[in-house]
């Protein structure tokens, strides 16, 4: 039968998650790693390589928490520990939103891409700029509906602001990210010659606007009227399904959906991003 262990230095929160699921609690990491089929690396960006390295070298599957690691370096030093035939994927959780695929199933031609990404501040995080922490989901979309196409990259902002405009395959790229907000924001804006995408990350609803069919005249004014369609999103929770695919990849021995590879471009826009602060 299944069991879930947890390895936390904290010994008192890997014991209170271990109760809350019915889990074990492994005293440190050679005790987990002698304990399970599987792991998934929840620990901060910094320590991602070495604690990454200890679990390749066990030949355990493995998912890592986005980014992949701190820097790029580290990601491509990592990826070369990485055994034959071993899967280990990288958690870029929003790839799983149900409204991703749909998504990429309409976007054709895009003119315009524009995302948002604000948050309110938080004490959790540590490590990692804005750009890493919340705008490198954005950059994973877009790498999803362009692949490893050629790009150039503008940038301003700060660790916790940041505005990315990108020029890919002839297609304007807007991202903006903030950890200062009042207003929690996932949204993605898409405009084509046929329609205008809209959809929101949280609620997980995508609208599709129509080029107007006709023009009235009403009262000396001019009145259009827009095609809104709703698309129907089959609703998910984006994390259970990301560990139940990793799961299932384990098992199988196949690639996870989001390779190191992946992981390592995305990290490689972000840091160039990054780089552009002043």
């Amino acid at each position: 039968m299944d069991s879930l262990w947890i390895a936390d230095l904290n010994m008192q929160a890997a014991t209170d998650v271990a109760k809350a699921n019915d889990g074990h609690v492994a005293r440190d990491l050679d005790a987990l790693l002698s304990s399970v089929d599987a792991v998934s690396i929840c620990v901060p960006t910094p320590f991602h390589q070495k604690i990454a390295a200890q679990v390749f070298a066990a030949g355990i599957p493995a998912l890592i928490e986005k980014p992949i690691c701190q820097t790029v370096k580290e990601a491509e030093a990592l990826i070369r520990m990485i055994p034959k035939g071993l899967t280990v994927g990288v958690g870029h959780i929003e790839r799983f939103n149900p409204i991703v695929d749909e998504i990429r199933r309409m976007v054709t031609k895009p003119l315009y891409i524009e995302t948002k990404r604000h948050n309110p501040a938080s004490s959790r995080i540590a490590g990692t700029s804005v750009v890493e922490d919340l705008m490198i989901h954005d950059i994973d979309v877009v790498c999803t509906l362009f692949g490893n196409a050629q790009y150039s990259i503008h940038s301003a902002g700060n660790a916790d602001v940041c505005g990315a405009l990108m020029s890919v395959n002839g297609t304007t790229v807007y991202m903006s990210a903030s950890r200062k907000s009042s207003k929690k924001i996932r949204s993605i804006y898409i405009e084509q010659e046929d329609c205008t995408i809209e959809g929101d990350y949280m609620t997980q609803e995508i609208a599709v606007y129509r080029k107007p069919g006709q023009y009235n005249i009403e009262n000396d004014r001019y009145v259009q009227e827009n095609i809104i369609e709703k698309v129907l999103v089959n609703k998910q929770e984006p994390l259970k399904r990301e560990l139940s695919m990793f799961l299932d990849c384990a098992k199988a021995k196949k690639p996870f959906p989001i390779t190191p590879e992946q992981a390592l471009h995305n990290l490689k826009i972000s840091e160039e991003i990054s780089n552009q602060f002043s």
